[in-house]
């Protein structure tokens, strides 16, 4: 099965499709599946040769290229966004709306446009979708999102230096916590492990069960250790490279090793009224 990756905006993730019946190049304009009907879309990555078994659900096809009507309706669509965000922040205004217009979007055939906003507190928006629809002539929905996902459909670069992950190839936004940047040795500091949306950073989340898996023979820190040059407290670990650094007694500070250390003996501990 031939496997492409299709965006349906320029700052939307990239979708697998199935384009096995089709010779498509990058930049190619078609038209693909999606849960609310055919849309126009473009190729954003080459086609790949996958084993559809990699794949737990079927997968959605790309219908056809898309042919100069579908282009000229595209484009009208656009416009009619542009409209359509316009008239309603000047709407929002005007009614004093708690509420951040972040995105609009409309559908290929012109059945339904999507107004996204958040907010904190809950919205009457009736009067509102009353004004649109009158304005539009088609069906208004008003959907309220979180602060992840307006970052997401928004777009932007992370602290890395990259797009983000939520507009490039995260599927869901997986659950995050402090404990993930404990367990990393990360600095606890709101700025350094937060995203542009204020939330902790997605990517905590991808090497948290190799950085557990790792640490679960190095001794804690505080814990007594021996080594070569005497007894100590651990009291920094470096997970990566599978080192401490060790105070010693004496009141020197190395660093060694997980094979160049053992734990002191209770009767060690004993003998020196520790």
């Amino acid at each position: 099965m031939k496997v492409v990756g299709v965006k349906f905006r320029d700052h939307g993730r990239i979708y697998d499709y199935d384009s096995t019946e089709f010779t498509l190049k990058e930049r190619d304009i078609v038209i693909a599946e999606t849960d609310h009907g055919p849309e126009l879309g473009f190729v954003a990555r080459m086609p790949l040769e996958r084993d559809p078994a990699y794949f737990p659900k079927p997968m959605k096809k790309v219908i056809r290229l898309a042919d100069q009507q579908d282009m000229e309706q595209g484009q009208r669509n656009l416009f009619q966004e542009r409209e359509a965000k316009r008239l309603c922040l000047a709407k929002i205004e005007e009614q004093s709306l708690p509420m951040k217009l972040i995105g609009v979007e409309s559908f290929l055939d012109g059945s339904k446009i999507i107004f996204y906003f958040v907010s904190e507190s809950r919205v009457d928006f009736r009067a509102l979708v009353k004004d649109l629809a009158s304005a539009f002539k088609t069906r208004i929905e008003m959907r309220q999102v979180g602060v992840r996902n307006e970052a997401k459909m928004i777009g932007g670069l992370g602290n890395c230096g990259r797009e983000f992950c939520c507009c490039t190839f995260l599927k869901e936004f997986e659950p995050v916590s402090v404990k993930m940047a404990k367990e990393q040795n990360l600095a606890l500091n709101p700025q350094k492990i937060s995203g542009a949306c204020g939330r902790l950073m997605c990517c905590l989340a991808y090497e948290v069960d190799t950085y557990t898996e790792m640490r679960k023979d190095l001794p804690k820190v505080g814990k007594r250790v021996v080594t070569a040059q005497g007894a100590g407290k651990v009291i920094q670990q470096n997970i990566i490279s599978q080192k401490m650094r060790v105070a010693l007694d004496e009141g020197k500070e190395i660093e060694v090793g997980l094979d160049e250390i053992r734990e002191e003996s209770f009767f060690e501990k004993y003998r020196k009224g520790k």
